[in-house]
């Protein structure tokens, strides 16, 4: 008689850290609404969790309406108050009028005017390394493109940008929820790079309201909706969400974008197939192995989702890479395909609290992809072993991955 084990489901196991699909697969056909360990239900099914992040009346994004929140309870760290929050972690109306603000500087024509840009650091980056014969995935393009490119957004000059990628390193680990209440030096740290890089964007901003230039920090500046503008507050604290959503997100999704390709060579034969399919092949990483993996919410009013009630104060926790490979959805789920249409994939989120920076990163990984295959035909991995992933929660991503050629 064969029994089937229970489900477990901890994400800070690192055999689930290195492949947490399989147990995806599990939960999606024998307990799509799992409650962990630590009394937090986790909802697989793509169906339930657009349910949830689309219903803003009666989901927050709002850790304060959490059930035993209490200030006193959050630890303190010198100069930095509650109000420094990104809108990320608002709900309407706070959000939606800080959001109108930002998108008016951060619009479409503006991102897909970047293209070129973009283009010619992929080009910089890759000369650096062509006469190697070897380079690392990570450090030496999926890294350095994307720092460099927000960083020339905001207009911070060329000689600043190393420290911008130690402070969203350590602001990204911020993202992970404090299943456990983190040690002091990890607090410490990170309360480190908030002041640094806020003290910084502080003089910047200042710098930008006597001289403005073309950057989107000047024109975060300068917008304005019916006399509405942001203030110093509001923008230091857009920028650092600039500066983490803009960075380390997509070099996930540019790192693992070049290991799936690797891994499945009859999908990468496509792609040199056809470059113009560099859209579809960026959708297909997205979905397949998205580098945000889980999203949450704090229930506000009664809900039932899925067949399961949540009670207002309760933390829900919605499982990104499961619900990307709902055979409900997609079909043929599991299978890495270039030439599918993942439309409708919950890699950027849904609703209003959908990735700002999402046409921005679709065009790194685009650029950054199809750049890179083609200017090295005989790209290949320099080990058979699995690439480690770094130690993090809510972002999925590759520590290092040696290249050759």
């Amino acid at each position: 008689m064969t029994t089937t084990q229970p489900i477990v489901f901890n994400p800070l196991d690192p055999a689930f850290r290195a492949d947490p699909y399989p147990l995806y697969r599990r939960l999606l056909a024998e307990e799509p609404v799992h409650v962990t360990a630590f009394g937090v239900p986790a909802f697989s099914r793509h169906a339930d969790c657009i349910a949830i992040l689309k219903d803003h009346k009666r989901f927050s994004s709002d850790s304060r309406n959490a059930t035993g929140y209490d200030p006193q309870d959050v630890p303190e760290m010198e100069g930095i108050s509650d109000a420094d929050r990104p809108f990320l972690f608002f709900d309407p109306p706070d959000h939606t009028r800080l959001r109108r603000l930002v998108n008016m500087a951060f619009s479409a024509k503006a991102v897909e005017a970047l293209r070129p840009r973009v283009r010619e650091i992929v080009d910089e980056l890759l000369d650096k390394v062509a006469d190697r014969g070897r380079m690392d995935g990570i450090a030496d393009l999926a890294y350095p493109l994307p720092v460099a490119v927000i960083c020339e957004m905001l207009g911070v000059p060329k000689e600043d940008q190393p420290q911008f990628s130690g402070w969203s390193a350590v602001l990204a680990k911020s993202l992970d929820p404090d299943i456990m209440t983190p040690p002091p030096s990890v607090l410490e740290e990170r309360a480190w790079a908030i002041r640094e890089s806020r003290d910084y964007f502080r003089k910047l901003v200042a710098e930008r309201r006597k001289s403005p230039g073309s950057d989107i920090l000047s024109a975060l500046i300068a917008a304005e909706d019916e006399g509405d503008k942001l203030n110093e507050q509001e923008l230091l604290s857009t920028c650092s969400l600039l500066l983490i959503a803009g960075h380390e997100t997509t070099v996930n999704l540019i790192g693992n974008g070049i290991y799936r390709l690797l891994q499945y060579p009859d999908q990468l034969a496509k792609f040199r197939a056809d470059w113009d399919i560099a859209p579809q092949v960026v959708e297909e990483v997205l979905r397949f192995d998205p580098p945000v993996q889980f999203d949450g919410r704090i229930c506000v009013e009664e809900a039932t989702v899925g067949g399961f009630t949540v009670q207002p104060g309760q933390f829900v926790m919605l499982l990104i890479g499961a619900a990307n490979r709902d055979p409900e959805v997609f079909a043929d789920p599991d299978t890495f395909d270039v030439t599918r249409d993942a439309t409708g994939h919950m890699a950027f989120g849904y609703g209003i609290h959908f990735c700002l920076g999402a046409p921005l990163a679709r065009i790194e990984g685009q650029i950054a992809l199809r750049s890179l295959f083609q200017r090295f035909p005989s790209l290949r991995l320099a080990s058979d072993a699995t690439p480690a992933y770094r130690p993090q929660i809510t972002l999925r991503g590759i520590s290092e991955l040696p290249l050759v050629w």
